[in-house]
């Protein structure tokens, strides 16, 4: 499809989709544009993770061996 086409469609769209359509090319864009050579996003730091940080606000997480030990009891106990 020809860009002019594609941006004529788009400005024939409802604004919400219009900001649909302006989220999923962001998305493309990202994706399409830093990707490493090897296919992969690379993540040089542990705290440029996702992940980093997910439990920090579960109190039960202070202690998370402590937290381990009592849901291997309870599931383990259970069988």
């Amino acid at each position: 499809m020809k860009e002019l086409t594609v941006s004529k469609k788009i400005k024939q769209l409802p604004p919400e989709a219009k900001r649909q359509a302006q989220d999923f090319i962001d998305f493309l864009y990202q994706r399409y544009t830093q990707k490493e050579s090897s296919g992969e996003q690379k993540i040089n730091n542990l705290s440029e993770s996702p992940f980093f940080g997910i439990w920090k606000d579960r109190e039960e997480m202070n202690d998370s061996t402590e937290w381990v030990e009592n849901v291997r009891k309870t599931h383990w106990a259970s069988k």
